[in-house]
């Protein structure tokens, strides 16, 4: 202290201090709020950021046919093939005639109509049973090996389905690929199906990113169709090699199976042909 000083209190000093720690926090809490936010981006190396999923790229229908073959022999494929048709156009209808239910009730109506349609009587076991097979597929033989690369490589890895929430996670816990995933989106989350515009909205929602740093892979050509219109750069993955749907555009890119999915994502095929 120097000479003609008054003392210092220790309460005093204390105090001090107290306000000069407060006064920097605060100031850098300021700095690091005004500083722009940094939205993950592609790199040389990796071009796309993340990639949204449709289930059915990953998790193959046709393994309902079997427990249906098992409970009606010789028909089991009509009426899933039915079922399956029913499933997709009772999403469109509920949501041109805004009445919305979730995946699993739209699942339950459409095995429901299939059945009556081909006149067969299920009882309710075997129809537990067949709705239970939504929640048990088996994934494409690929699908794991697919996943591990882009995760390896960094890529951000959703889903973007219909599918309910629960039907969701049931699958992929069952397949034991919940690892792989950065997160599983229903489009149950707004009460939208795809093609609608919201639905495919979620995903760049729940990423934080831009359209154009995520791929988009549909299962679906008609899926195809309403991620690149929504903007989307879009692979569709045709495991069934199906033709084009002529809806008056087209995915960037076609290809046969995830390991034609991952080299678009990683960079090593062109997105653009």
């Amino acid at each position: 202290m120097l000479a003609g000083e008054a003392p210092v209190s220790v309460p005093r000093v204390l105090a001090l201090i107290l306000r000069s720690t407060i006064g920097l926090v605060i100031g850098s809490a300021v700095i690091l709020s005004a500083a722009p936010r940094q939205r993950a981006i592609a790199t040389e190396n990796r071009p796309y950021a993340a990639v949204a999923l449709d289930y059915l790229v990953i998790f193959n229908p046709d393994s309902v046919t079997t427990v249906a073959d098992r409970i009606l022999p010789g028909r089991g494929r009509a009426l899933t093939e039915l079922w399956r048709t029913r499933q997709f156009e009772y999403t469109w209808l509920r949501s041109l005639t805004g009445r919305y239910a979730d995946f699993s009730v739209v699942t339950r109506d459409a095995l429901t109509y299939a059945a009556d349609a081909l006149a067969v009587s299920l009882t309710p076991l075997q129809r537990d049973d067949l709705l239970n097979a939504y929640l048990h597929l088996t994934p494409w033989l690929d699908a794991s090996e697919g996943l591990r690369r882009l995760h390896a490589a960094g890529v951000r890895v959703i889903v973007l389905a219909d599918f309910s929430p629960a039907m969701l996670r049931a699958n992929a816990e069952h397949a034991r690929l919940m690892p792989w995933f950065d997160d599983l989106v229903s489009t149950d989350a707004n009460q939208t199906f795809k093609p609608d515009p919201r639905a495919y909205q979620l995903g760049i929602d729940h990423l934080g990113l831009i359209k154009q740093d995520v791929v988009f892979a549909a299962f679906g050509g008609w899926d195809a169709a309403g991620a690149k219109s929504f903007g989307y750069p879009t692979v569709w993955v045709n495991r069934l090699q199906l033709p084009l749907e002529q809806l008056g555009v087209r995915p960037d890119v076609t290809v046969a199976d995830m390991n034609g999915l991952v080299d678009v994502v990683l960079g090593r095929s062109p997105l653009h042909r």
